[in-house]
């Protein structure tokens, strides 16, 4: 059974968990490419605080993608979980990252077209993506916001795993997560409409709230 219409409904019922936010003046809502970007521009509405965008690029194990090494930010930032990475040979670290950064800088420069570098210091970033399976995305952006700056950085999901939910509260300065579902699955499965999100739709968002 679905839980939300589509990542707009979703936004839109995420807000409300978020009221607490509205009015501090430190607020910055960062939505993960690409498919927290347009639930994150409706919380970013309702809640009345900019929107940004927050390219990430996990750093995956060769033969485990999921399993995280670490993970590229912009403006050169790169976080490493050396327990996991010391299991890599410098030729296996390097191959992943220069593929990974040859796609952030792809994705950074289509979506930023013009807006200034991230900046995040001293603000309140909250880092809203359209679920958390395994977390691993979500736990990166956690630690890339915090090399850019961020005093304090809140994850917030329409939907996601206990699993995922437990790993990013012993990350973030808060998660909320508005759903989440015994015996989890995808995320996809509490969309009625989940769509692969465009280049085209998240620049159409970023533009939106300029």
């Amino acid at each position: 059974m679905s839980t939300y219409r589509d990542r707009e409904d979703a936004g839109r019922q995420l807000a409300e968990r978020l009221t607490g936010l509205v009015g501090q003046p430190d607020v910055v809502v960062l939505g993960l490419v690409r498919g927290g970007v347009p639930v994150a521009r409706v919380v970013a509405d309702r809640i009345g605080a900019p929107l940004d965008v927050l390219v990430v690029r996990k750093l995956g194990m060769p033969f485990a993608p999921e399993v995280a090494f670490g993970a590229l930010g912009p403006d050169g930032v790169r976080v490493l979980n050396d327990p996991v990475a010391a299991q890599l040979g410098p030729d296996d670290v390097a191959d992943v990252q220069h593929r990974e950064q040859a796609e952030l800088e792809r994705r950074e420069a289509r979506y930023r077209a013009g807006r200034p570098p991230l900046d995040l210091t001293g603000r309140t970033a909250v880092i809203v993506d359209d679920g958390l399976a395994t977390g691993a995305t979500a736990r990166a952006a956690v630690q890339v916001a915090r090399h850019l700056g961020a005093r304090r950085v809140v994850v917030a999901v329409p939907v996601g795993s206990q699993e995922a939910y437990e790993m990013l509260a012993a990350e973030a300065d808060q998660v909320i997560c508005a759903q989440r579902p015994p015996g989890f699955g995808a995320v996809g499965a509490y969309y009625d409409d989940f769509h692969e999100v465009s280049d085209d739709e998240v620049s159409e968002a970023l533009i939106a709230t300029a």
